[in-house]
Order: structure tokens, then sequence, then C-alpha cells
């Protein structure tokens, strides 16, 4: 199985986003758009926003959230490709983060025990 982890720890390559995108299928980003308006309560979200290369991505397709997020940013002006290579990992941007995203802490952990 592919794995594609994100500074954050979320595996980039299990996202519906990514992987919709990945086989260019536009209708099934459509689709997933809809439901995601409703899980997240999100009525304004686009078609772009979901369109999306993975967190890793330097230039290309970032999907909405993605290209705002702190953690994502942090890991940029770090120059590290995950937070599990910083020297400030477990920081309260992260704790906070994995309360609502326990695998992310999971991919991560298991990055720093390799």
């Amino acid at each position: 199985m592919t794995t594609l982890i994100a500074p954050c720890g979320l595996d980039c390559a299990q996202c519906e986003a990514y992987k919709l995108t990945q086989v260019n299928d536009l209708p099934g980003l459509a689709a997933l758009v809809e439901k995601w308006k409703i899980e997240f309560n999100a009525p304004d979200m686009t078609l772009e926003s979901a369109i999306c290369d993975g967190c890793l991505a330097t230039s290309g397709r970032l999907g909405g959230y993605c290209a705002l997020c702190e953690i994502r940013k942090c890991a940029v002006e770090h120059r590290i490709t995950t937070c599990a290579e910083c020297r400030e990992y477990g920081c309260q941007k992260l704790q906070t983060f994995w309360q609502g995203a326990p695998q992310a802490q999971a991919n991560l952990e298991a990055l720093r025990a390799a």
C-alpha cells in the first residue's frame, strides 16, 4: 500500500480528494464536495478546493485547507517533510490536531521509531 505522509501525519494517499484528483475523476470530486459540504458544514466549498496533489506538493494543486494549514506552513518553514523530523515534535499545534486525528499521531510515531 502506498503512503504519502503529510507534515501533520495524515496519509494523503488515503484521502478521497487526493485519490480522485490523481485519476482526474471530476464527477467523483464533485460528489465528494457535496458530501463534504454537509459533513463539514461548508456550504461554500468548491470543486477547485478539493483538487489536491497532496500536502507534500511544492507546486501544483493543494486542497483548500492544505494551502492554509499552519502545520504544513510550519514544516515548510523548518524545511522538513514531516513533523516527525522536528526538534519541537509534539508542539501545541500537533497536540491540538491529534485530538481529532489520532491516526496522524500514530503515523508520525511510526516514522520517529523507524
